[in-house]
């Protein structure tokens, strides 16, 4: 059975995200598209994520980004034994850490 939040109005979301050209783009289709807290909110779910994959204790997490930590153990879960979607986005990032010139037309 397929999942409910996989149907055709989420896959064309995906296709629009994956189309945006940079960090500008993104940010003004995910401002008209969210509210400035669900922004917030994952921004501080992608920070626990972050934390979490360098073993940084709940405590830390909680008192550095401010959710709970139920919160933090459900972005743990899905980091550990989700679609792998934390894990691949991480290893992009750390990717483009490491090479400099790869973060070109991202600004």
């Amino acid at each position: 059975m397929k999942a409910k939040w996989n149907n055709p109005k989420t896959r064309e979301l995906f296709k629009v995200i994956v189309s945006l050209k940079n960090i500008g783009e993104a940010k003004r289709f995910l401002r008209d598209l969210l509210t400035e807290q669900e922004i917030i909110e994952f921004g501080k779910r992608w920070q626990a994520a972050r934390m979490l994959n360098r073993g940084v204790p709940y405590s830390e997490i909680e008192k550095e980004t401010g959710l709970s930590s139920t919160t933090i153990a459900r972005v743990s879960k899905w980091l550990n034994r989700g679609m792998g979607g934390y894990k691949l986005a991480l290893k992009r990032q750390n990717s483009h850490h490491s090479n400099p010139s790869s973060g070109k037309g991202l600004r």
